[in-house]
């Protein structure tokens, strides 16, 4: 999850100062599971109305994320620190996932991506459809482009040494996917990027969970975000 976390640390170290929420952003310690039927829901991962959630804050300024009917979500953020919330499945697959709403946040830290995890390997994944003030290809090693759903799409890989995980503390590759044409809504072949990906050697493993998450970093914005998919 990141658009400002794991991102900025990925790529090279062209933004070490965001080295601690990028750290936390995926430990265990700070994801507390428990499902959530009110308005606001906590910090934490679960099931909201047959999809999977996650909903990651270090803390900092306000984050109020709300989990919707279906496959939406509200997320509003004001002076934070680092966050990363949306809705998807457990586990992710090679589905097509279509989703609509708006994110406000195209002139701020923040990005719009369909990201997930595998493991065996351990790969952190992000099919980035719109980002802010902050490139995440910027210092990554491109390894080729894609052509799907309307646009094209550059692929990176960068290495994350050390650094908190869904498996804890490890040493892993994170596989991009960043879209050239940005967009708020649209259809995602998944699988075309699996398939490019592969292609490039960048192996995937066994999927964990896979979201349509909003990241924001040091930043203020909002987005309302609704998910579809098998």
């Amino acid at each position: 999850m990141v658009a400002f976390s794991s991102v900025l640390l990925a790529l090279g170290g062209a933004a070490s100062v965001l080295a601690t929420p990028i750290t936390m952003k995926n430990s265990p310690l700070n994801l507390i599971t428990r499902g959530t039927s009110g308005v606001q829901t906590s910090p934490g991962t679960g099931t909201n109305n047959g999809f999977f959630y996650s909903f990651w804050t270090d803390g900092q300024g306000s984050v109020n994320y709300n989990n919707g009917a279906g496959g939406s979500y509200t997320v509003s953020w004001s002076n934070v620190g680092n966050f990363v919330a949306g809705k998807g499945w457990n586990p992710g697959s090679g589905r097509n996932v279509t989703y609509s709403g708006t994110w406000n946040g195209a002139s701020v830290n923040s990005y719009l991506s369909l990201y997930g995890w595998t493991k065996s390997p351990l790969i952190e994944y992000y099919i980035v459809e719109s980002f802010g003030s902050y490139n995440p290809s910027s210092g990554a090693q491109k390894k080729g482009t894609l052509a799907v759903d309307g646009g094209t799409y550059d692929i990176y890989q960068t290495q994350r040494v050390n650094q908190p995980s869904i498996e804890g503390t490890s040493t892993f590759y994170q596989f991009w996917s960043v879209r050239q044409q940005k967009r708020v809504g649209g259809s995602i072949n998944t699988q075309a990027h699996f398939d490019a990906w592969t292609k490039a050697g960048q192996k995937l493993g066994s999927h964990n969970y896979q979201i349509l998450a909003t990241e924001g970093y040091q930043s203020s914005g909002s987005a309302s975000i609704t998910v579809q998919g098998p």
